[in-house]
C-alpha cells in the first residue's frame, strides 16, 4: 500500500480520516477495526486512525476496504475511483 499506492492513503487520510490538510500519508498498522496512518501535517507528524466499515474477519478483506475506502475518498472528492490492480 505504501509504496504502489500512496496516492490513495493520502486521499483516504484527507477525507474518510478528516484531515484535509494531509500532504503525507503510510500506512503503518492495520487490525480487524481500522487502518493506522502516520500523516504529516505542515512540519508536524501524527497518527489519524480510519475505521473500517466493519470489522474484518479474513485477512482477504482487507484488500476489499482498502478498495472501497479509496473509491469512497475518491468520490468524496469527485476524483476518479480505484478499483483493483
Amino acid at each position: 500500500m505504501n509504496e504502489d499506492h500512496t496516492e490513495d492513503s493520502l486521499m483516504i487520510v484527507r477525507t474518510l480520516g478528516d484531515t484535509p490538510e494531509a500532504t503525507a500519508a503510510e500506512l503503518f498498522h492495520v487490525d480487524a477495526t481500522g487502518v493506522d496512518f502516520k500523516v504529516t501535517v505542515g512540519d508536524d507528524e501524527r497518527a489519524v486512525r480510519v475505521p473500517f466499515s466493519r470489522p474484518l474477519t479474513e485477512r482477504g478483506d482487507i484488500r476489499q476496504e482498502l478498495t472501497r475506502m479509496s473509491a469512497e475518498a475518491a468520490a468524496a472528492l469527485s476524483g476518479p475511483a480505484r478499483t483493483e490492480d
